[in-house]
C-alpha cells in the first residue's frame, strides 16, 4: 500500500504543478508518472524478499519506456524541419 499511496501522491502533485504553471499536457504528465513510478519503485523496494507483483512491475516500466520513447521521437519530428524528413 506504501507504494501506491507515494504514486498516487506522485501523480496528484504532478497534476497540481503543471496546472498551477499552466503547462498541463498529456505528454508531460506521462513523463513525470513515468518518474515518478521509477522513483517510487526505488524507495519502496524491498531489501530481502522480492514479492510477485514487483516482479511485474518491471513490465509496466518497460511500457512506460517504451511511451516515453515515442513521446521524445514525436517531439523531435515536431522540432525538424519539413524538408529534413523523407515522407
Amino acid at each position: 500500500m506504501r507504494f501506491v499511496r507515494g504514486q498516487l501522491a506522485w501523480m496528484l502533485a504532478a497534476v497540481l504543478v503543471l496546472s498551477l504553471l499552466g503547462s498541463f499536457s498529456y505528454e508531460l504528465f506521462f513523463v513525470l508518472s513515468l518518474i515518478g513510478l521509477l522513483i517510487v519503485t526505488e524507495l519502496t523496494a524491498p531489501f530481502a524478499v522480492t514479492p510477485d507483483w514487483r516482479r511485474r512491475l518491471r513490465w509496466i516500466i518497460a511500457i512506460g519506456l517504451v511511451g516515453f520513447a515515442v513521446v521524445v521521437v514525436r517531439r523531435i519530428l515536431e522540432i525538424l524541419p519539413p524538408e529534413v524528413l523523407p515522407w
